[in-house]
């Protein structure tokens, strides 16, 4: 339900060429976040705003942002172009995110704002050559934005007006403590500054000392999650590990759990082990492994995906292993019913991680005490005639397998590095051993387990679902008469040349 006391876009003084851009954004009204914190920051207040993920805080300070340097340039004294606005963010995808959305909602000034990522996958000479154009906004990763200082490609002392500090809790547990340090000694000493984050800990007090003059402080009275008419939120115990991985295969392979779904585990090995797992039964998975240093990956496991990246149109959330700690479990559940979608979050529970389920429930239960996570009814009973199947899975999925897997990965990212591009160019025979390396086989794939026969679907759902039909390309009429005269078992016409020039390797 809408707040009434909600004060419009309209009625916060904004430049024209804004309403337009939120207009074709369609945004009615503003969030909570956006409604309170855009009149304080074009009041020049300095901000601490803690919203929820998904609640539009982004906007809340780009808004402001362009506002403010619009109203400069129409207003005040000529002078030459320069960066006025920089924006921090812990991730490159967080900064493509955050530059995608100050250049819609700059749309229609765009001759009059610029706006430059250097956080992207570009060389430092094509950034080089973007920052001597001085763009009015700059956004970017710390160390990305100190090297760019360090190497005088970017200067902010004597132009700097705004600061954003965007998921403020996430830059000091990505390892960004003594690069944000040194990049604060190359700006003004008066600038106008913003620092969002989901949560409040000590390192976002830490900052809030480096950083803000007299802010103002928002601590927006609103759950950190959507309420259950758009977030349903369950809990399901399982007895064992396998018990986790069968009850998986059932939700995944009967379509239970239907459209775009993150699986979220507490170590990069798990991750492997579970996408093996899901490839047996031809369920395709790909593992999102956060772009951190080694020391970041290890203080914060969740950082790299759970906050990392904005997915669009994630229907369900599962938490194969129960988050380590109630704020993770919130990072988490985040990724699904963003801005008025609907969403699902399923968390797994082993008994011995009742305790530990209880935090997180007293952390979403709030003033009201209400239940946030509901009992996900299912019985187990129901499915133990796929378990065999699961089991032979599971053995499939050896240490040795995983470890294959996880090196074939790193080769192919080794093989089509750009920043790598100029060393093989240079060292052709190092290319042609990573080419020809032995190849790796993560697991042996039984095709078999793709298919699921109608006798091992539980009663109540036949008829509903039908997990053993695929839908198939169909053949070209070129490819299908190729196909029938290469078929033996067919034509009766194959020969042994044939037959042995197949066996070579390709």
């Amino acid at each position: 339900m809408e707040d009434p006391e909600l004060l419009g876009f309209e009625h916060m003084g904004l430049d024209p060429r804004l309403l337009q851009a939120v207009t074709d954004l369609g945004w009615s009204r503003p969030t909570l976040i956006q409604e309170k914190a855009i009149p304080l920051a074009l009041e020049g207040k300095d901000l601490l705003a803690r919203a929820r993920t998904g609640s539009g805080k982004t906007a809340a300070y780009a808004i402001p942002m362009l506002q403010l340097l619009l109203h400069r340039k129409a207003t005040g004294p000529a002078v030459g172009q320069a960066v006025r606005g920089l924006v921090l963010v812990p991730t490159k995808e967080l900064a493509r995110q955050a530059r995608s959305m100050i250049q819609q909602l700059a749309a229609y000034c765009s001759r009059d704002i610029r706006v430059a990522n250097v956080s992207a996958a570009e060389d430092s000479a094509s950034q080089r050559a973007v920052l001597m154009e001085k763009p009015d906004i700059v956004v970017g990763t710390p160390s990305r934005i100190l090297n760019h200082l360090q190497q005088d490609n970017l200067k902010l002392r004597d132009s700097l007006e705004l600061l954003v500090v965007d998921e403020a809790d996430l830059l000091f547990s990505f390892g960004f403590e003594e690069e944000l340090k040194s990049l604060l000694c190359h700006l003004p000493r008066i600038y106008q500054a913003f620092l969002m984050s989901a949560t409040f800990n000590e390192d976002v007090q830490a900052l809030k000392e480096l950083v803000l003059h007299n802010p103002v402080t928002l601590k927006l009275q609103e759950s950190q999650l959507p309420g259950p008419d758009q977030l349903q939120q369950f809990q399901v115990v399982c007895e064992t590990e396998e018990d986790k991985f069968l009850l998986l295969y059932a939700l995944l392979k009967l379509s239970l759990i239907r459209g775009k779904a993150l699986l979220f585990v507490n170590t990069l090995e798990r991750s492997y082990r579970l996408r093996l797992f899901l490839e047996q039964f031809s369920i395709p998975a790909c593992v999102l492994n956060g772009e951190l240093p080694l020391r970041s990956r290890a203080s914060d496991p969740e950082a790299g995906v759970a906050r990392g990246i904005d997915f669009h149109h994630v229907c369900a959330v599962l938490n194969f292993d129960l988050p380590l700690t109630p704020e993770a479990y919130i990072h988490r559940a985040g990724r699904t019913a963003r801005a008025n979608n609907p969403g699902v979050v399923l968390t797994f529970v082993l008994p011995t991680e009742q305790s530990r389920l209880g935090k997180i429930e007293e952390l979403l239960s709030g003033e009201n005490g209400a239940t946030a996570l509901l009992p996900y009814q299912f019985r187990m009973e129901e499915i133990e005639g796929f378990r065999y199947r699961c089991r032979d899975a599971m053995r499939s999925v050896t240490k040795q397998a995983i470890r294959e897997a996880r090196l074939k990965e790193i080769k192919e990212e080794l093989l089509h590095s750009e920043k790598l591009k100029t060393y093989f160019e240079d060292n052709p025979r190092d290319l042609q051993l990573l080419r020809h390396d032995l190849p790796l086989h993560p697991a042996v794939v039984k095709p078999h387990l793709g298919n699921v026969p109608e006798y091992l679907v539980p009663p109540a759902l036949r008829g509903l679902v039908h997990p053993h039909k695929k839908r198939k390309k169909p053949l070209s009429s070129k490819k299908a008469k190729k196909a029938k005269t290469q078929n033996p078992l067919r034509s009766f016409k194959h020969r042994g040349e044939k037959r042995r020039a197949m066996a070579k390797p390709s």
